[in-house]
C-alpha cells in the first residue's frame, strides 16, 4: 500500500482519511460528512483494497461504489486503480452512455470492485451481469447528490438485494434528513463523523457575489474573466440551453484571449463528455461551462476559479459547485451573479456556510 500511495502522490492523510479509514477497517459502518476535495475517495478505497479477499475461487465483485455521475464514476474508477497498483485487483465502471457489452465483458472476466451510477448498476443487477453473493463493501459516494437528482428508488432496491452483513459508508458533503433516513434504514448502528468542521465551505476559497440585472449578466462576465484571467474556471448555468448559450457566446468573443472555450451537460454524447473532460484536465481547456448534474462530477486540481451564472437551485447545490476549486486546501475564488430578487437566495446560502459572501 506505501508503494501505490507513493505512486498515486500521497503524502500525508487528510482529516476523512485519518478519522474514516481506522473505523472502516475495524468493520464498522460510517456516515462521513465531508465536502469534495478532501481525499475522501482514498478514505474509502483503501480499507476496502486492505481488506479484499483474493484467491482462484473468488471472481465476483466483493465492492460496489455509487456515484451520481459518469464523469465521478470514471474518476473513482481511475484512482481505485492508481492505489491498487501492485496488487491483483481489477476494478470496472459501469455508467450509462457507453455500450454496455463491454462492461459485461469486463465483469465477465472478474473484478473485485466496481463503480457505478445506481442505473445502470441496477441494470447489471436485472441482467445478472453483476454477481452480490461475494459482496462484502457498499459504498454511497455524494449521497446527498444520488437523492437530489431521483437515483433513491434504484438504490433501494440495490441495498435491498446486498447481503445483510455488508459493511457500508456513505459520504456526503451534506446530511439532511433523507440522508439519515437511508443510513437508519440500510446501515448497521452506523457512526457519524463530521470533517466539516462546522464550516462548509473551507477558508482556502475567497467567495464574492455581485448583484445584477439579469440582462447585465454576461457583460459582466466578459469583465470579470478580462480581469481575473483564471488558470482554469467552471462557470455554472442552470439549464442545459443557458450552457450552450453562454459557451457560443463565449467562444465568440474570449476564446483566443483566454484560451479554449468549452461546455458540458446530460444531453451531450458520453464520447463528447469524455473528450471535453480529458481536455479540461490536461489543461488544454481553460473555461468550461457546465450545469451541476455534470459539473458535480469535475475533479481537477487546477480550478482557481468558480463563477456562479446563475444561481444554483438550492443552497447545498452552492456548496458542492464552489467545492470544485480550492482542492486538497489549494486557494480559490468563487463569484456568484445575484439578481435584485434573489437575495433571500444569497442569505440562505451564507446561513449553510456560516459566512457571508463579500461584495
Amino acid at each position: 500500500m506505501l508503494a501505490s500511495l507513493e505512486k498515486a502522490g500521497y503524502e500525508y492523510p487528510t482529516a476523512i482519511q485519518e478519522g474514516l479509514i481506522p473505523r472502516a477497517l475495524a468493520g464498522v459502518d460510517v456516515v462521513g460528512q465531508a465536502r469534495t476535495g478532501t481525499g475522501k475517495t482514498a478514505s474509502f478505497v483503501i480499507p476496502i483494497l486492505e481488506k479484499l479477499q483474493l484467491g482462484k475461487d473468488i471472481h465476483s465483485p466483493q465492492a460496489i461504489i455509487m456515484v451520481p455521475t459518469r464523469e465521478l464514476a470514471v474518476q473513482v474508477h481511475d484512482e481505485a486503480e492508481k492505489l491498487a497498483y501492485g496488487r491483483r485487483v481489477h476494478c470496472a465502471a459501469v455508467y450509462g452512455g457507453k455500450p454496455i457489452r463491454s462492461q459485461i465483458e469486463k465483469l465477465r472476466k472478474g473484478c473485485q470492485i466496481v463503480v457505478g451510477t445506481p442505473g445502470r448498476v441496477l441494470d447489471h443487477l436485472s441482467r445478472r451481469t453483476i454477481d452480490l453473493t461475494q459482496l462484502k463493501f457498499v459504498v454511497l459516494d455524494e449521497a446527498d447528490r444520488m437523492l437530489d437528482i431521483g437515483f433513491r428508488p434504484d438504490i433501494e432496491r440495490i441495498l435491498r438485494q446486498c447481503p445483510k452483513d455488508r459493511q457500508t459508508m456513505l459520504l456526503s458533503a451534506t446530511v439532511p434528513p433523507p440522508i439519515a433516513k437511508l443510513a437508519q434504514k440500510y446501515m448497521r448502528d452506523p457512526e457519524t463523523l463530521n470533517f466539516s468542521a462546522g464550516d462548509v465551505a473551507v477558508e482556502t476559497i475567497d467567495q464574492y457575489y455581485f448583484t445584477v440585472d439579469p440582462h447585465k449578466k454576461f457583460e459582466l462576465l466578459l469583465r470579470l474573466l478580462k480581469r481575473e484571467k483564471p488558470q482554469q474556471a467552471i462557470i455554472f448555468c442552470r439549464t442545459k440551453r443557458g450552457t450552450d448559450k453562454i459557451h457560443r457566446r463565449l467562444s465568440q468573443k474570449v476564446g483566443d484571449k483566454f484560451g479554449v472555450v468549452d461546455v458540458i451537460h446530460g444531453d451531450l454524447q458520453q464520447s463528447a463528455r469524455d473528450r471535453v473532460m480529458k481536455s479540461f484536465r490536461a489543461g488544454e481547456t481553460t473555461i468550461l461551462v457546465a450545469t451541476d448534474v455534470v459539473g458535480r462530477g469535475i475533479d481537477v486540481s487546477g480550478i482557481s476559479h468558480i463563477i456562479n451564472f446563475d444561481m444554483p437551485q438550492s443552497s447545498d447545490d452552492y456548496v458542492h459547485r464552489v467545492g470544485r476549486t480550492g482542492r486538497m486546501g489549494r486557494e480559490g475564488v468563487a463569484y456568484s451573479f445575484v439578481t435584485p430578487e434573489q437575495g433571500i437566495e444569497l442569505t440562505r446560502i451564507e446561513m449553510l456556510i456560516n459566512t457571508l459572501l463579500k461584495r
